[in-house]
């Protein structure tokens, strides 16, 4: 009975911090994705808004609906140039 560490006491700290490491990582990657699309959300709706204000000077416009407040928030800025594609087109 020494007072020396176990080798079995050293992986099973050794086991516990990658099981650690492991679900920080699977916890921190949807986190992640909610921010970017909170990110390109909060974006797309503010070009949507400038692009309605602007827009009116000159005759066009996306009106914001569900529809269009869901591909500004998914695509951000591509998604309302898109949206403005489609308006001008049809």
């Amino acid at each position: 009975m020494g007072m020396g560490i176990e080798l079995n006491i050293i992986l099973a700290y050794a086991f516990g911090l990658i099981l650690l490491y492991i679900a920080g990582y699977i916890l921190l990657v949807p986190i992640k994705i909610i921010i970017k699309l909170v990110y390109n959300g909060i974006i797309g709706g503010i070009l949507l808004f400038i692009l309605n204000l602007i827009g009116g000077f000159f005759g066009f416009g996306v009106a914001i609906n569900p529809i269009t407040a869901l591909v500004a928030g998914f695509l951000g800025v591509p998604g309302v140039l898109l949206m403005l594609g489609l308006q001008y087109l049809l």
